[in-house]
């Protein structure tokens, strides 16, 4: 039986895409840097920061250590009040889960200081046993650990904890912990990127959550 449910943020609970990809895009042209895509921006999303850069554009650590400060500011500047919201039927679903009895957590490649920010402005802080940012680990998605963190402090097994994500990194880094899986459609990677991950379950819904209990016995 599911005890706990791990979410990711970005993709999963919020909707911060567009945010994201144009601050990817005004960083890469103030570092004139090669061009991407929005959909090859897309890809990346999850990723620690540095690392999307990496994986984006192939540039060496102290360059993608640039591209990060400069997103950081950009997107702090875009970030006005109202910019990312909540996909339908996060809240309500979140608080049905919580009164079901089930532990909930965040697992996020987002720094803790934005991450924060935004589960207070959706005042979501309340439903969360833990929550846990790129500031809180060693190694990010798909590594294990961020998981194995949240397990080790929730004192929950890995066959009792369903991860939730809308990446294969999400994914991937859930099964390497032992826990059931499930995509999410509506997010920033396909079904077929979540299927061949391995996800055991996919919705199109956040409110399928509701049956987190059969999903998972």
């Amino acid at each position: 039986m599911t005890r706990l449910v791990i979410l990711d943020f970005d993709g999963t609970l919020a909707d911060t895409q567009p945010l994201i990809i144009s601050s990817m895009q005004r960083t890469i042209s103030a570092l004139h840097l090669p061009s991407r895509t929005d959909d090859e921006c897309k890809t990346v999303i999850g990723l620690p920061l540095a690392q999307c850069f990496t994986t984006l554009l192939g540039v060496d650590d102290a360059m993608a250590d640039r591209c990060a400060e400069v997103y950081r500011r950009v997107f702090d500047e875009d970030n006005h009040p109202g910019i990312v919201t909540l996909f339908p039927h996060v809240l309500d679903t979140l608080k049905a889960l919580h009164d079901q009895g089930l532990l909930l957590a965040i697992c996020s490649s987002r720094g803790r200081p934005t991450l924060d920010s935004f589960v207070r402005s959706f005042h979501l802080e309340n439903y969360f046993s833990l929550i846990v940012g790129a500031d809180d680990v060693q190694h990010h998605k798909p590594h294990p650990e961020p998981v194995q963190h949240i397990l080790k402090h929730l004192a929950v097994a890995p066959h009792e904890a369903l991860m939730v994500g809308d990446a294969s990194y999400d994914i991937l880094m859930g099964r390497a912990a032992g826990c059931r899986t499930c995509g999410v459609t509506y997010g920033n990677q396909s079904a077929a990127d979540l299927w061949a991950a391995g996800a055991d379950h996919l919705i199109d819904d956040f409110a399928e959550l509701i049956n987190i209990r059969s999903h998972t016995t």
